[in-house]
C-alpha cells in the first residue's frame, strides 16, 4: 500500500493542505491546474462581475467538462486501440496463411524440380540408347 501524503499548495493565493496517496509532485500538478483554471476565467470580463458562488460553480462546472471531455477521448482511443489488435491479429494470421503457402510452395517447385531432372535424366538415356 502506498505511502499517505500530506503537501501544501496555493490555490487561489490560500495555503491548503491536501492529502492522499499521490506524489507531492502530482498534488502540486492539481493545484496547478486549479489556478490555471481560475487565472484563465479572472481574464474573463463577465466572469469576474459573477458573483463568488457563481464563480466557483463556473469554474466547477469548467474543470467536470474537462474531465468528460478527456474521458470521452479515453474511450475513443481505446476503441482505437482495440480495433487497431484486431487488425493486428487479423494481419498476424494472414502472415502466418502465406508463409504456410510459401512453405507448400517451394516444396512443389522443389519436388517438380526433381521430377524434371530425372525427366530429363530419361531422355538422355532413352536419346542414347536410340543412337547405339
Amino acid at each position: 500500500m502506498s505511502v499517505k501524503t500530506d503537501t501544501e499548495v496555493i490555490i487561489g493565493g490560500k495555503v491548503f493542505t491536501l492529502s492522499g496517496y499521490e506524489s507531492e509532485e502530482y498534488l502540486q500538478k492539481v493545484a496547478s491546474y486549479i489556478n490555471n483554471k481560475m487565472t484563465e476565467y479572472g481574464k474573463v470580463e463577465s466572469f469576474k462581475r459573477q458573483p463568488l458562488d457563481t464563480q466557483n460553480v463556473l469554474l466547477q462546472l469548467n474543470i467536470a467538462d474537462d474531465y468528460f471531455k478527456a474521458k470521452k477521448q479515453i474511450t475513443i482511443l481505446e476503441e482505437e486501440i482495440q480495433t487497431k489488435e484486431k487488425e493486428l491479429y487479423n494481419l498476424k494470421h494472414e502472415l502466418i496463411a502465406a508463409q504456410i503457402k510459401l512453405e507448400n510452395t517451394e516444396k512443389s517447385v522443389k519436388s517438380l524440380q526433381n521430377e524434371l531432372n530425372e525427366s530429363s535424366k530419361k531422355i538422355i538415356r532413352l536419346e542414347t540408347e536410340l543412337k547405339s
